[in-house]
């Protein structure tokens, strides 16, 4: 690999290469990061709302502890 870049100018490495990768690869690397944003996401709303559910279960069993006391 190293023989093949070798003659070549430095735009051909840093520019054309890369350029060329992303044009056949793009709707590859599009479907891949919206697949880990999407699971990040969902990952999220999902920590949001058991914390939300074990929030509302220990407001409520505790306030109805505290009113069986009376």
């Amino acid at each position: 690999m190293q023989e093949i870049f070798s003659g070549l100018p430095w735009w051909v490495k840093w520019v054309a290469v890369p350029v060329i990768a992303l044009v056949v690869f793009g709707g590859l690397i599009a479907s891949i990061v919206g697949f880990v944003i999407g699971l990040l996401f969902k990952l999220l709303i999902f920590v949001a709302l058991v914390g939300g559910l074990v929030y509302v279960v220990r407001k409520f069993t505790s306030g109805s502890s505290s009113r069986s006391d009376w």
